[in-house]
């Protein structure tokens, strides 16, 4: 099959202040992944308002303020539909009431459907705890922008 359609992706990459990041663990099309909170950008909507909307829809938090990251450049074809080349933006979010995000406990994986997420330090983090090619990629990027590596 051809690539045939660009599937425009946001995501938010959320620090505290003990440099754990957030991720969402979630149970979809039948496989659990994980990935940083976000989704796919809407015809007729701006980039940042994706952002917020997306963020809003998977982790409950507004996004008060967000900065560019990071944006692959590199061809990724979707997991998902394989005819669509993924691009995926990524922006560091602040929010309102940080202190209520990733606190449910849980057990990874998971296999009803759904979204729930975690904090984990980004020294900790590495590459095959992501599910997809970009957010591995992305693990170095946090990592050598908090000094780890």
């Amino acid at each position: 099959m051809s690539i045939n359609q660009f599937n425009l992706r946001v995501y938010g990459v959320l620090v505290n202040d003990k440099k754990e990041v957030l991720l969402s663990d979630e149970f979809r099309f039948g496989r659990f992944f994980t990935k940083f909170p976000g989704g796919g950008i809407e015809f007729g909507e701006g980039i940042e308002d994706a952002l917020k909307r997306e963020f809003q829809e998977e982790v409950n938090a507004e996004v008060i303020s967000s900065s560019f990251l990071y944006v692959n450049e590199f061809f990724q074809a979707s997991k998902f539909q394989e005819e669509h080349q993924i691009i995926s933006f990524y922006y560091l979010v602040n929010v309102a009431d940080i202190n209520q995000l990733g606190t449910e406990e849980y057990s990874t994986p998971f296999y009803s459907e759904g979204e729930k997420q975690r904090w984990v330090p980004i020294e900790d983090l590495i590459e095959r705890h992501m599910s997809f090619p970009i957010d591995k990629k992305l693990v170095g990027v946090l990592q050598e922008k908090y000094g780890l590596i």
